[in-house]
C-alpha cells in the first residue's frame, strides 16, 4: 500500500469549495477548507493528479515538518533537524519561499536566509559539501509558512503557479487569471450541456477554459513541467499513466462563442485558442456588444466587462447600461453571469440577480452575479419553474466539507487559542499567490525605497501583507518538451490546430 501524507492546495478567495470538490473527485481524503487553501491527505498518485487535473489550484504543497518558533534562530535550529538527504542531493539546486503572518517576525527575507543557512550547514556538517541555490527553475522549491508562532516547512510540488497553463502565447493589457476564469465557470455548474458565450472575451481566457471544461481536458496538459518531476522519489511510470489517460474526456456538441470590440484582442485570442488546440470548438468575431442581435440557443453567458481602471466613470456606467439592455432583449432563456466590482455598475444593468458571491480578481474585491433572463413577468417564470419541478435547475448539490476555524477574527488570538496537533497545517494560509518574489541568498537590500521594480517590504507588525494585483511577467506559450518520456497515446491537442473538421 502506498504511503499517505498531508498536502495543502492553495487557491483564490471564493474558490475553496470548488477546489475541495475537485480534490474529492480525485480520491483525496480528510478534506478541510481554510482561507484560500484546502488541506487534504492522499498518496503520490493524488499529488500528481492534483497538479495535473485541478483547475482551481494555484499550487500543491507537501508539508514535511511542523514546529513552533518565536525567532529566526529557532527556525534555523528546527529546519536543521530535517533529514534533507531524503528530499535533495548535493548536485541539486533549491530556492526558498517564505510567507510570514506573525508579530514575532518582522522580515520574511531574513527567515528565508536562516532557512537557507540551516540547509547548507546541514550538508556541510554531513558531507563537507553544500548544494547550490538557484532562483529560476531550481530542482527543489521549499516553502516556509509562519502563522503567529506555528511554522510549517513544505516542499512545493508545482513549481510555477498552476494558473500558467502553458497555452497562452499572447495577452491583452489585463488578462484574466486562468484559475479565476475556471472557477467562475465551475461556479455556474456548466459542463458543456449548452453553448457558451463571452461577448467581451479579451484574450480568450474564459472561452479556452470553458472549452477545456466541456471536453474535460486536463488543465495541466500544456505545461512544460511540474516541480515534482525533479524530486528524488519521482515515479515516471505513474505520471506517464496519468498524463496519457484520456478516458475521462467527453464530446462537446455545442460551441463557445466570443466577441470583442477590439480587433487586436480578437487576434490575440485566436493565437491562444490555436495554441490550445481548440479552434474547432470556439468561434470569434470582432463586434461591439451593442451590435449583438441574436444569441445561440440554448446557452449561458459568462463575461468579465471593464471595471473602470482604464475607462472613465461616465463611459463605464454607459457600458453597463448597454449590457443590461442587450441581455434583456437578446439573451432570453440564458443564465447570465457577470463579474464586476462596483455596485453602481451592477445597478445600471437594471436587473435583479438570482445569485451573488464574492471573488477576488487580483487585488480587487469583486462580486459575481447571476441573472436569469426570461420573457414576461417574474411571477409567471417562477410558476413555470415550480410546475416543471425545477425551482433551481442549474446546479447539483455540492458535498459539504469541514471548514478550518478562522482564528483571525478572535479578539485575542495570542492568549485565547488552543494548540493544535503538530501535524495540522496553519489554518490561516492566506497569502496572495500571484508571482513569488525571488529569494537570492547573500544579496543585501538597503533602505525601504528600493526603486528597482520589486514589491515594497512587508510590515508584519499587526498588519496584513499588501495585496498585489495579478500580473503575468513572463512569456507564455512554451510547449512541453517530452524528453525521454514514452507515450503510448500521444495527446493530439498539444500542438497547433490542423483545422480538420
Amino acid at each position: 500500500m502506498s504511503e499517505t501524507f498531508e498536502m495543502v492546495a492553495k487557491t483564490l478567495y471564493g474558490l475553496e469549495e470548488i477546489l475541495a470538490g475537485e480534490l474529492l473527485s480525485l480520491g483525496a481524503n480528510d478534506i478541510q477548507i481554510g482561507r484560500r487553501m484546502v488541506s487534504f491527505t492522499g498518496d503520490k498518485e493524488v499529488l500528481y493528479k492534483a497538479n495535473f487535473y485541478c483547475r482551481t489550484a494555484l499550487r500543491i504543497l507537501k508539508p514535511i515538518y511542523h514546529f513552533k518558533a518565536k525567532d529566526a534562530d529557532t527556525v534555523y535550529k528546527e529546519v536543521k533537524k530535517v533529514k534533507w538527504e531524503n528530499y535533495m542531493s548535493l548536485d541539486k539546486t533549491f530556492a526558498i519561499d517564505s510567507v510570514i503572518y506573525s508579530e514575532d517576525f518582522n522580515h520574511s527575507k531574513f527567515v528565508a536566509y536562516r532557512t537557507k543557512d540551516a540547509i547548507v550547514d546541514y550538508f556541510m556538517e554531513k558531507d563537507q559539501k553544500r548544494p547550490s541555490v538557484r532562483v529560476n527553475n531550481p530542482d527543489l522549491y521549499i516553502n516556509i509558512h509562519i502563522s503567529h508562532n506555528d511554522c510549517t516547512l513544505s516542499i512545493d510540488s508545482s513549481g510555477e503557479s498552476l494558473h500558467k497553463r502553458g497555452y497562452r502565447v499572447d495577452q491583452t493589457e489585463a488578462p484574466l487569471n486562468e484559475v479565476l476564469a475556471a472557477g467562475m465557470i465551475l461556479k455556474t455548474g456548466w459542463k458543456g450541456e449548452s453553448n457558451f458565450v463571452d461577448p467581451m472575451c479579451g484574450s480568450g481566457t474564459l472561452l479556452i477554459e470553458a472549452a477545456m471544461i466541456a471536453l474535460n481536458i486536463a488543465p495541466g496538459v500544456h505545461r512544460k513541467e511540474f516541480a515534482f518531476e525533479k524530486w528524488i522519489d519521482f515515479d515516471q511510470e505513474l505520471f506517464d499513466r496519468i498524463y496519457n489517460d484520456e478516458s475521462q474526456e467527453r464530446e462537446f456538441n455545442f460551441k463557445c462563442y466570443g466577441a470583442d470590440i477590439n480587433p487586436a484582442a480578437i487576434e490575440i485570442a485566436e493565437k491562444n485558442i490555436r495554441s490550445a488546440g481548440l479552434m474547432k470548438y470556439i468561434e470569434l468575431r470582432t463586434q461591439p456588444f451593442q451590435q449583438c442581435t441574436e444569441a445561440p440557443q440554448p446557452g449561458i453567458m459568462v463575461t468579465n466587462p471593464p471595471y473602470g481602471e482604464r475607462i472613465s466613470s461616465r463611459d463605464l456606467l454607459g457600458v453597463y447600461n448597454m449590457i443590461g439592455e442587450r441581455v434583456k432583449h437578446v439573451f432570453t432563456g440564458y443564465k447570465v453571469w457577470i463579474l464586476s466590482y462596483k455596485d453602481e455598475c451592477f445597478d445600471k444593468i437594471g436587473l435583479k440577480p438570482s445569485e451573488k458571491m464574492k471573488l477576488m480578481n487580483g487585488s480587487l474585491e469583486c462580486e459575481y452575479r447571476c441573472y436569469d433572463i426570461f420573457e414576461g413577468k417574474i411571477k409567471d417564470y417562477k410558476k413555470a419553474l415550480n410546475e416543471e419541478g425545477e425551482a433551481r435547475p442549474s446546479r447539483p448539490e455540492r458535498p459539504s466539507f469541514e471548514r478550518k476555524p478562522d482564528r483571525s477574527s478572535r479578539p485575542n488570538f495570542r492568549t485565547d487559542r488552543m494548540d493544535r496537533p503538530a501535524r495540522r497545517f496553519a489554518a490561516a494560509h492566506a497569502e496572495d499567490d500571484n508571482e513569488r518574489t525571488p529569494f537570492i541568498p547573500g544579496k543585501r537590500y538597503f533602505g525601504d525605497d528600493r526603486a528597482d521594480g520589486r514589491p515594497a517590504r512587508r510590515d508584519f507588525v499587526g498588519k496584513r501583507p499588501v495585496k498585489r494585483h495579478f500580473k503575468d511577467d513572463e512569456e507564455f506559450g512554451g510547449k512541453k518538451k517530452f524528453g525521454d518520456r514514452s507515450f503510448k497515446k500521444p495527446f493530439k491537442r498539444r500542438g497547433k490546430d490542423d483545422f480538420e473538421d
